[in-house]
């Protein structure tokens, strides 16, 4: 014989109190678990945004961001030579390099000290970064100290406004457009003219080369017959699959240091929510001995507390991540421990988090209410209907 599931939802409506207490409990343990994994899922959406899957992109051997590569003339003239580059309809090679470099600026909000990365593009950098569009003012003139930034460094940073100017590599540089992204880290940058970076930073080598494939099944074979090159002492990547990589190491950091603090706090609400149901089998040990006499096993018993202390659970669950989606209007700056760039992005929820979240909100109910379950299970009937 079943317990009925409307008897569960009965006696949390009867304890409205404790239930409400062990509920919100639940919420910001959950509130938290969510807010972290949303965190470092926006990171990582914020890089996986930024590269395309038909391009490719070229780094110096065993560098591990363009920041700390180089590409010499050499070799960026052989790369773009490669037949499985594609072509525009003009019939040039879809092949840039680029300059990526970092500078200190100070924020608008504290004026404290952080870093923006600073990006040399040429003609076909705009073409190979499609979800890169100006939204105000113009394009920067090839030759002059002008730049474009993207709307989150205009946002963070100070003298990144439009029309503001701001100072690096021995010179003023006037902000004449502002850049949207996709919401891709790429809004974190200043980008300018590859020429003029390499004069202002002295750097007379590309960072990294960027081409697009006519096939990108051909990748693998292109990869290997290069590095079997001695002249190219290079490593080719998917451009989707570096940014990713990106943010590896800032996500792992933030992911051990949430989880850490979300496993504390439900510890918390684990305990509410083992005084919550020892409580109700406390005050309802008569009822349990009458539910025993009329037929009901000591497993229908277990059963009816365990899925009332999973019920208290799940609405503490989905409370928590009703309050953390709101997180997804908040920007958040952050440094990127792969690059030590500064980058601003969202919280982002999505299903996965929705459904890990009801599960850890589940795991938590089912330790907090086991050993009440048990307790009431164990009652024997003659003795607690004499107590009565």
């Amino acid at each position: 014989m079943k317990v009925p599931l409307k008897y569960s939802f009965r006696n949390i409506l009867a304890r409205r109190l404790t239930a409400a207490l062990t509920i919100f409990g639940v919420t910001l343990v959950t509130f938290v678990f969510a807010g972290v994994l949303m965190l470092s899922n926006g990171l990582r959406q914020i890089f996986i945004t930024a590269g395309s899957p038909e391009n490719v992109i070229a780094l110096r051997e065993s560098s591990t961001s363009e920041i700390m590569s180089f590409i010499n003339r050499e070799q960026s003239d052989i790369i773009g030579t490669l037949p499985e580059i594609a072509v525009d309809p003009t019939g040039g090679k879809m092949v840039e390099g680029e300059v990526v470099v970092m500078i200190n600026r100070s924020r608008r909000l504290d004026e404290k000290m952080a870093n923006i990365m600073v990006r040399g593009i040429g003609p076909k950098s705009m073409t190979l970064h499609p979800r890169v569009r100006l939204n105000q003012g113009r394009m920067f003139d090839p030759g002059k100290n002008e730049i474009i930034a993207g709307i989150k460094a205009a946002e963070l940073f100070q003298g990144c406004g439009l029309g503001e100017t701001i100072k690096f590599g021995m010179a003023d540089w006037t902000v004449v457009g502002l850049f949207e992204a996709a919401g891709s880290s790429f809004e974190s940058e200043l980008w300018g003219d590859v020429d003029q970076f390499k004069a202002a930073f002295n750097r007379p080598v590309y960072s990294s080369m960027i081409f697009k494939l006519a096939d990108p099944a051909t990748f693998e074979g292109l990869r290997d017959r290069l590095k079997a090159d001695p002249r190219m002492t290079l490593e080719l990547k998917r451009e989707a699959k570096y940014y990713e990589d990106q943010s590896q190491a800032s996500r792992t950091f933030i992911n051990y240091i949430g989880t850490t603090l979300s496993l504390i706090f439900s510890l918390g609400a684990i305990i509410g929510a083992m005084i919550t149901m020892y409580g109700a089998v406390a005050n309802r040990t008569t009822e349990i001995a009458t539910m025993r006499a009329l037929g009901f096993r000591r497993r229908n018993i277990l059963a009816a507390f365990l899925v009332e202390s999973i019920l208290i659970a799940l609405m503490g669950g989905a409370l928590g991540l009703v309050a953390a989606s709101f997180l997804q209007f908040a920007s958040v700056p952050l440094l990127n421990f792969d690059t030590f760039s500064e980058v601003s992005f969202n919280f982002a929820l999505s299903l996965e988090i929705i459904i890990e979240g009801l599960i850890f909100a589940v795991i938590m109910g089912i330790v907090g209410g086991f050993l009440p379950a048990v307790r009431a299970s164990r009652i024997k009937i003659t003795e607690a209907l004499r107590a009565e």
